[in-house]
């Protein structure tokens, strides 16, 4: 298997892992933590967290892994690094990870997919 199929591959898995995760969740709640920012403010490393029965399910690597980005470790934490500025970056996670993982749903009615996860800062 060559290494671009085995990326896409892993990309897919992460995504049907993430879907199957928040299935039963009408409304599904991410929250952000902010790991680092670079001393240009132009990247940020951000670590995402499902709340789930009240309890935060790290789901850093998969999100990682389904979008394509870079994963960082910083100070013993994964995160996601994330370029850009001028705007909420933690938002932009989270609306592409939802387009990203949903954008194969069926009959979603005109709804934009990105906002199907909610996003909140820690």
């Amino acid at each position: 298997m060559s290494t671009q199929t085995q990326t896409r591959t892993e990309q897919q898995e992460a995504c049907d892992y993430l879907r199957e995760l928040f299935a039963d969740d009408s409304k599904p709640e991410i929250r952000t933590v902010l790991r680092h920012v670079t001393a240009s403010g132009m990247s940020r490393d951000i670590s995402l967290f499902y709340v789930k029965d009240n309890k935060l399910i790290n789901i850093t690597y998969h999100a990682g892994i389904a979008l394509g980005w870079r994963l960082v470790e910083r100070n013993g934490s994964r995160a996601i690094r994330v370029g850009g500025a001028g705007m909420d970056m933690g938002f932009h996670l989270v609306y592409t990870l939802a387009r990203t993982i949903y954008k194969s749903t069926e009959n979603n009615h005109g709804a934009d997919v990105g906002y199907w996860l909610e996003h909140r800062w820690l």
